[in-house]
């Protein structure tokens, strides 16, 4: 399962995202992931919730993203939730419209092995697209 949390900079996406994860750490059965692009936020997440700066990978575009992601959930067959900070940066997509492929990929990896995906998009619900939509929490 897939949900994002769109918003403009500095309206309040990744403190939101935080709050989530470490919400979600008291009820989760699973493993926890968040990934962000920096060790900014490192600190703000309780302990139990394995923390990965992206930074330290080269990842150049969306495909390496996904193959990322699915190099961590094969790594980790008890993941429940993964925490993304910043989706369509980490993932080198300019266009949140071009994020479609993506979004549908993710989809069917989240739902095959039961996982809650929790991204950030730098876009305002208003200019979302419709695809993504349903996926709005927030």
């Amino acid at each position: 399962m897939i949900r994002v949390v769109p918003g403009d900079t500095g309206e309040g996406k990744t403190k939101q995202l935080i709050k989530r994860a470490n919400e979600v750490l008291k009820e989760a059965k699973g493993n926890i992931v968040y990934i962000d692009a920096d060790n900014s936020h490192m600190y703000d997440l309780r302990h139990e919730i394995r923390y990965i700066n992206i930074s330290e990978f080269p990842i150049d575009d969306y495909h390496e993203f996904y193959g990322f992601l699915c190099g961590i959930l094969s790594e980790d067959n008890d993941i429940s939730h993964i925490f993304v900070d910043g989706l369509l940066k980490m993932a080198h997509l300019e266009q949140i419209s071009n994020s479609d492929e993506l979004i549908n990929k993710l989809r069917a990896i989240t739902d095959k092995f039961n996982v809650q995906l929790v991204a950030s998009l730098n876009c305002s619900k208003k200019n979302l697209p419709d695809f993504l939509q349903e996926f709005t929490i927030a």
